[in-house]
C-alpha cells in the first residue's frame, strides 16, 4: 500500500488523533485545514522511506539537482522539466539525499538497529480496525513487525534532535509516543486477534553527525499509560463527533493555575 493509498483509507491516524490531547476544537481546525508540509517533516519521511525501503525510494522521491540556478531563464526551465519528468514525487534536495546517505550507514553500523530494521521481519504494515466500545475506525501503518527475544514486537523508527536515553524518554511524553505506541499494540492486537499486547521498541537516530543511534524499549508502565491514552483520546473525539461541538481550552468554568512539578522541589528546598 503507497502512502498515498494509506492516507486516502478510511480510518483515524495516530498523528490527528494526537491533536486531540491539545483541545478537539485544534483537532477539527487542523483536519479541516491541513498544514504545509514544513521542510522538517518531507526530510523525515524521506529519511524513513529510504532507511526501510531503500530500494523503492525513488518511486516516491526525487533528488533535485545540484547545479539549477533557479533565478536564471535556463535553470527555471531546467526545473520545470525536472519536476515534469518526476511528477507526483516528493522533491528533496541533494543535500538532505547525502545526509539520508550517511544516516543509513550510521544505522547499519549498530548490530541492534541493523537487525530491527532490515533484518527478517515485515516492513510497513497497515492496519485498519473497529474500536469495540467507540465503533470508531482506526488505522495505523507499523514500521516494523519482528520476532525479538521469542516475542512480537513492532518497531519504530524515530529521528530525532537527542536520541540518548534521557532526553528521548523526555520525547515520547511530550510528542506522545507514549500514545503510539499504546495505539499500535491495540489495533495489531484488535487485528490479530493476539491475547497480549506486542512488545515495543524506538529505534531513534540523531540527524546531526555523527547520527548516534539508540534502541529504546517502551516498558509494560509506559505501555498501559499509552493504551490508556488512546482509549481516552479516542471517547473524546467519538463524543465531539456524536454532539457535533468541538470545544477549545476552556468551558463555562475557568481553568485553574498550579505549581509545576520544578517549582515544588525549589519551594520544598527553601523550606
Amino acid at each position: 500500500m503507497t502512502e498515498q493509498e494509506y492516507n486516502q483509507a478510511e480510518g483515524i491516524r495516530r498523528s490527528d488523533l494526537w491533536k486531540m490531547e491539545d483541545s478537539p476544537e485544534k483537532f477539527k481546525y487542523f483536519l479541516e485545514n491541513p498544514d504545509e508540509k514544513s521542510p522538517a517533516l518531507i526530510f523525515g519521511s524521506a529519511c524513513h522511506k529510504y532507511v526501510l525501503e531503500k530500494d523503492s525510494f525513488i518511486d516516491e522521491y526525487a533528488v533535485s539537482p545540484r547545479d539549477i540556478n533557479r533565478r536564471t531563464n535556463a535553470g527555471k526551465e531546467m526545473w520545470e522539466k525536472f519536476c515534469a519528468e518526476n511528477p507526483g514525487k516528493e522533491i528533496i534536495s541533494a543535500d538532505d539525499y547525502d545526509t539520508m546517505i550517511e544516516m543509513r550507514a550510521a544505522l547499519m553500523k549498530c548490530p541492534l538497529a541493523k537487525k530491527l530494521l532490515t533484518g527478517k521481519g515485515q516492513t510497513e504494515i497497515p492496519l485498519f480496525w473497529t474500536d469495540k466500545e467507540t465503533g470508531e475506525k482506526c488505522k495505523a501503518k507499523l514500521d516494523r513487525l519482528v520476532t525479538y527475544r521469542r516475542r512480537k514486537y513492532i518497531v519504530d523508527y524515530k529521528t530525532t534532535a537527542a536520541a540518548d536515553t534521557f532526553h528521548f524518554n523526555s520525547s515520547i511524553w511530550k510528542f506522545g509516543y507514549h500514545f503510539q505506541s499504546g495505539m499500535y499494540a491495540e489495533g495489531l492486537k484488535a487485528v490479530t486477534r493476539m491475547k497480549k499486547l506486542p512488545g515495543f521498541l524506538f529505534v531513534a537516530q540523531e540527524k546531526k553527525p555523527p547520527y548516534s543511534v539508540n534502541v529504546i524499549e517502551v516498558s509494560e508502565e509506559v505501555m498501559n499509560a499509552g493504551v490508556a491514552k488512546f482509549h481516552q483520546l479516542l471517547e473524546k473525539y467519538h463524543n465531539c463527533k456524536a454532539l457535533d461541538v468541538w470545544q477549545g481550552y476552556v468551558t463555562d468554568v475557568p481553568n485553574d493555575s498550579f505549581v509545576p512539578t520544578w517549582m515544588e522541589r525549589t519551594m520544598e528546598e527553601d523550606m
